[in-house]
């Protein structure tokens, strides 16, 4: 999320009661997690685990729970609660609003685009030309699709990224400020749910073709021509590469990579990430060739085992 400008450091630690550490003036851009971040982000970081990947990542801006020697060109936002600070933030550049009509006026709406009954289009949506929306269609704030775009009746582009942090009292959300990027010449089918992302972007890419019921996680981003079958669920912050086929009911966690061409049959569970151009069975996911042999001899193991024991 790039913010409508540049800010000095100081006014950020101003918004979230912060301490900091840098020039006063320091310049900040905007906020990503930590996978997106560019020079002149904010990132947060609130488990010691993980301040070296924090403090050495891209962001030149840190938002952290202890006060830590500061790397040369960065600056430090100290805050007793960087989960806290990073929703305060969100809250304070995207505050939600309602749009107050089944079409937000401020939605644009590209020429030849179809619109069915009962459609709902958010604040500062872009559809462009040659799109059908079809009927219960719900696209939330700030989604951006392409040309010649169809969307399938129950669809719901945009809803809020499935990210918690677990506290004594129960669970905290992540509060969503990202979009969702639809591409040229894009299919989604019927009662389909992709979430926008935290502070970046969930994109499907240009021709890729989605069935019914598939859900796709926050920042996650699908390549180009890829085919999803039905039931297949992918996490958050995957990336699919170009022409993927994953087929019904596959699962994918969050935070791998499936390389270009890759083919994974159903009802696979995807736990790492995989080189393209192969083919995948099995949970967790393998060759499928080897997969096969595997259960091919377990299948055999009977009568491997009369054998051995009439020898």
């Amino acid at each position: 999320m790039k913010f409508p400008k540049t800010y000095a450091l100081k006014e950020i630690a101003d918004l979230i009661s912060a301490k900091f550490v840098g020039e006063s003036d320091f310049p900040v851009f905007g906020m990503n997690e930590i996978h997106m971040v560019e020079p002149g982000d904010i990132v947060f970081v609130d488990h010691p685990k993980y301040y070296d990947k924090a403090l050495n990542s891209a962001a030149t801006i840190v938002l952290i729970n202890k006060e830590v020697d500061c790397p040369d060109g960065k600056a430090l936002l100290i805050s007793d609660d960087p989960f806290r600070d990073f929703n305060k933030l969100t809250k304070h550049f995207k505050p939600f609003s309602g749009s107050g009509s089944s079409i937000s006026p401020t939605a644009k709406i590209g020429n030849g685009t179809i619109i069915q009954p009962n459609a709902f289009i958010g604040n500062n949506v872009v559809i462009g030309d040659n799109c059908v929306i079809h009927a219960n269609v719900s696209i939330y704030d700030d989604c951006v699709i392409g040309n010649n775009v169809v969307i399938h009746a129950g669809t719901i582009l945009g809803a809020d990224a499935f990210y918690y942090k677990k506290r004594p009292e129960g669970y905290d959300k992540l509060i969503s400020g990202g979009r969702v990027v639809i591409e040229d010449s894009v299919d989604i089918g019927a009662s389909c749910t992709i979430d926008r992302g935290v502070t970046g972007d969930t994109t499907i890419g240009e021709g890729t073709k989605l069935d019914n019921q598939i859900q796709i996680g926050h920042d996650t981003v699908l390549g180009k021509k890829c085919l999803i079958a039905s039931h297949t669920g992918i996490a958050g912050c995957v990336v699919v590469e170009d022409e993927v086929t994953l087929w019904g009911q596959v699962g994918v966690i969050s935070g791998i990579t499936i390389g270009k061409g890759a083919v994974v049959y159903a009802q696979s569970g995807v736990a790492n990430s995989l080189e393209g151009g192969k083919t995948y069975f099995g949970s967790p996911a393998v060759e499928a060739r080897h997969k096969m042999r595997e259960l091919a001899t377990i299948k055999n193991m009977p009568s491997i085992l009369k054998k051995l024991e009439k020898k």
